[in-house]
């Protein structure tokens, strides 16, 4: 079955079926990379450190919203 016809079968189904459907593609297209996962659970843990080293320091939300 072709992508024509699985579009063309979709289209027959109720709207509840549908958005289940493209629900689930569009989670498939969404799975962490695993190595991306590991390189931002680094980066996060090194300024995690540096915070708690005093390293870094913190800019308030509302210092944030000023600039």
């Amino acid at each position: 079955m072709n992508s024509k016809n699985i579009i063309q079968s979709a289209l027959n189904l109720s709207p509840a079926e549908r958005l289940l459907i493209i629900e689930t593609l569009s989670q498939s297209l969404s799975e962490p990379n695993a190595d991306m996962e590991k390189l931002w659970k680094e980066e996060v843990e090194q300024r995690y450190s540096a915070y708690l080293n005093g390293k870094i320091k913190t800019i308030s939300y509302e210092e944030i919203l000023k600039k």
